[in-house]
């Protein structure tokens, strides 16, 4: 086996032009998947079939590997016996049909709605400048727009009478997204007394802008939002797309259909949307360790005693 490892070694050093770092850890890999399969009695690596693999994989897991690891052997493997019907040394590629080990998918983080409100509360309305960012603030909350569409909003873009907007989502294409009541009050009232002022004479079709009249970046809205954050007294790091994620998050446990919530986020794919279904068992998991007095890490509560008469 050594002699077919070293032959396949050179091979993807010198034609796929792998790293070093990537030559060594397929060499370690396959190393270890070579003395897995001795321990079984597999001798000749052209009669391996997929059950040897998927044991090989097995065992990985059984040692603590994560499944991002058993990805990267079963890459390794994949590519040798790929090497060896290339080389017409096998004539089966046992990992032909395995699937690729998938790691879990970290769910996305979040604010409370505690959190939510104190951001909201953050910007001092008294001025133009708090005005607009509290109606920016509200408006990505409401409708849980990315930055960038946020961002692109332009002054035709929004109905505010009919209670939407028409956000450009990725690859230029359009979805409606309904805005809620306080956003449309907080936005008309920034329309109505900032926008003007800040604009002056000048034109544009951004509809948030800035004091020089150009529309908001995405780098500028960031800074804002890190601002209020500070102010919020929310020591958490704070992103727009958290902001995006607490808006889904919310919206699905409070008994949202996830098809409405997957149109008003732009998701190509219902999947992508699910995973907010995760993040509310997750949180209905925590309450319920918290309280539930027969679940782990919470202690009954001691029976009292009985008192006895004197």
């Amino acid at each position: 086996m050594e002699g077919l490892l070293d032959a396949f070694i050179a091979f993807i050093r010198a034609e796929r032009g792998l790293s070093g770092k990537t030559v060594d850890a397929y060499a370690a890999d396959l190393t270890v998947y070579f003395e897995d399969l001795r321990s079984w009695g597999v001798l000749d690596v052209a009669r391996v079939k997929q059950e040897d693999v998927s044991e090989h994989l097995k065992r990985l897991g059984q040692r603590g590997l994560s499944r991002r690891s058993q990805a990267r052997h079963l890459a390794a493997v994949r590519g040798f016996h790929r090497f060896l019907i290339a080389e017409k040394l096998a004539e089966k590629d046992p990992t032909e049909d395995l699937d690729t080990p998938r790691s879990a998918r970290k769910l996305p983080s979040f604010l409370t709605l505690e959190e939510v409100e104190q951001l909201l509360a953050a910007p001092d309305e008294r001025h133009p400048a708090g005005l607009r960012d509290k109606a920016m603030l509200e408006l990505l909350y409401a409708t849980g727009l990315r930055v960038s569409e946020l961002c692109s909003l332009g002054i035709n873009d929004v109905q505010l009478g009919a209670g939407y907007l028409v956000a450009k989502g990725k690859g230029s294409k359009e979805r409606v997204v309904p805005v809620g009541r306080m956003a449309v009050e907080k936005v008309q009232a920034y329309l109505d007394g900032v926008r003007p002022v800040m604009l002056g004479r000048r034109e544009s079709r951004a509809l948030f802008v800035t004091p020089r009249g150009g529309g908001f970046t995405r780098q500028g809205f960031w800074k804002l939002l890190k601002r209020y954050a500070l102010k919020a007294g929310i020591r958490k790091p704070l992103s727009p797309h958290k902001l995006r994620h607490s808006f889904a998050t919310h919206l699905v446990e409070r008994g949202a259909d996830l098809r409405a919530v997957q149109a008003m986020l732009g998701h190509a794919d219902l999947a992508t949307t699910q995973i907010y279904t995760h993040v509310n068992s997750a949180r209905l998991r925590a309450v319920y360790d918290q309280h539930h007095p027969r679940s782990e890490g919470v202690s009954p509560p001691r029976p009292k005693r009985r008192q006895t008469g004197a």
